[in-house]
């Protein structure tokens, strides 16, 4: 949409006023990924919380359902970039909930391991779609090509990212 300007060039032009010394240029594309990632979890909050759900309750129902079987907590913390503590407390959530279920492994007591129950998976299956068309709702505004462009570049942007902190945050 040409002349119109997004949030995030505002700030960069104050800032270029106010600094004109500094490269504002990571906090053009990190401002952007931030504004646009803050704007999507919150459509995606909207629909999942009409099912009573949370974005990260969510993620460990799909990361379930996407393996076709049974997760340790442990697994499920790498599968969802999470915190040991806070799956097990989503677990313990969805688990009340109905929708986890926890069996005890049979060599080691001490480990368990985590599956959807027929209502999880029910329920993943139902939202799924939804928050796909939701996700290509939001998205239509761009041409197929490029979704496609700005996909294979945050995947580079990823990559580097993961590379470079991967290992302090895992």
């Amino acid at each position: 949409m040409p002349g119109v300007e997004d949030v995030v060039a505002g700030v960069v032009r104050q800032w270029q006023r106010e600094r004109p010394d500094l490269d504002l240029g990571p906090m053009a594309l990190i401002g952007r990924l931030n504004r646009c990632s803050a704007l999507l979890r919150q459509a995606s909050d909207a629909l999942l919380g009409e099912e009573g759900l949370t974005r990260p309750e969510f993620d460990i129902l799909a990361a379930l359902r996407r393996v076709g079987g049974e997760l340790t907590p442990s697994r499920l913390a790498r599968e969802t970039f999470a915190s040991g503590a806070a799956v097990t407390k989503r677990v313990k959530v969805l688990e009340r909930d109905g929708l986890v279920a926890r069996r005890a492994d049979d060599r080691d007591r001490r480990v368990f391991h985590l599956s959807l129950t027929g209502r999880g998976r029910e329920l993943v299956d139902r939202l799924l779609p939804e928050q796909l068309a939701l996700e290509a709702a939001l998205l239509s505004g761009l041409a197929a090509e490029r979704r496609d462009e700005l996909a294979a570049a945050l995947g580079e942007l990823l990559v580097t990212l993961e590379g470079r902190l991967g290992g302090l945050l895992g």
